[in-house]
């Protein structure tokens, strides 16, 4: 495999936990030597992907903005913004790791 720094060993993604909530599929896992997490963040409309966010160890929270009611978001309450998923990966090398917050 051919990266922007040269060659690479090929680097294989094991999955540890797909979740959804919504539109935003969440898949997290690390690599076979369990030395690297990662976590990639799709929407997914009509049945295609539309984004793709990926992250590499980095802790994630993500947090729901607001309800959604019949299809529309509802006001946002600014004190109220619930976590709904916490990777569990990125503490598992022993190191600190910078952590993001994912709105949906």
């Amino acid at each position: 495999m051919r990266t922007l720094t040269g060659v690479s060993p090929p680097f294989e993604f094991v999955p540890l936990s797909v979740v959804s909530f919504g539109s935003t599929v969440i898949a997290e896992g690390c690599d076979v030597a369990s030395t690297i997490s990662w976590i990639h963040a799709w929407t997914v409309a009509h049945g295609i992907i539309t984004q793709v966010r990926e992250y590499s160890n980095t802790s994630l929270t993500v947090t729901r903005v607001g309800d959604v009611v019949a299809g529309r978001s509802a006001e946002i309450a600014p004190s109220h913004c619930p976590s709904v998923w916490e990777s569990q990966l990125s503490g598992r090398a022993g190191k600190s790791v910078p952590g993001l917050v994912l709105a949906i």
